[in-house]
């Protein structure tokens, strides 16, 4: 059987996989850890341009168009280094996608989490069942962000280097 093309998922309602093709390749903007995953934030060169302008700080919006994309991880050890964690299992990629006339009503931003199934190399849009729970709907990410509200709803920094 072959790979599922997963560009070809979509939430209902809401944005599809397709929208952030070649999120593998864009650059990171920084990286998050806890017990129970690991994750890395790329963003498209629209939203690295905007950090790079100085957001948030700099009290601008980002601009439509700009895209950012959260692959997260089961960690596991590094089998050379025990004490270093490194990805293991993909767990789910999360979305996001400013679109100030498309996401009025939600601040401006479209959200979507894909979870992956590594057993049948698959994806499949988010539920109330995934953690945390997910709408469908492009709104579903709205509620958690209303808290960075002032930073143009984005709670993550973009790391120094």
């Amino acid at each position: 059987m072959a790979a599922q093309d997963k560009y070809a998922v979509k939430v209902p309602g809401g944005l599809a996989f397709s929208e952030f093709r070649g999120y593998e390749s864009w650059q990171a903007i920084s990286i998050s850890r806890s017990e129970k995953v690991m994750a890395m934030t790329v963003g498209n060169p629209a939203m690295i341009e905007a950090y790079k302008a100085g957001f948030p700080g700099n009290g601008k919006p980002t601009p439509d168009g700009a895209k950012m994309a959260k692959i997260h991880w089961a960690p596991t050890a590094n089998e050379f280094f025990p004490d270093a964690t490194v990805p293991g299992a993909l767990l789910n990629v999360d979305c996001m996608v400013k679109d100030s006339k498309r996401f009025a009503d939600s601040g401006g931003w479209g959200y979507a989490v894909f979870e992956s199934d590594p057993a049948t190399d698959s994806f499949e849009p988010g539920t109330t069942a995934s953690k945390p729970p997910q709408a469908h709907d492009a709104k579903c990410g709205f509620a958690c962000h209303t808290a960075a509200k002032a930073r143009d709803y984005v709670f993550t920094n973009y790391g120094a280097r």
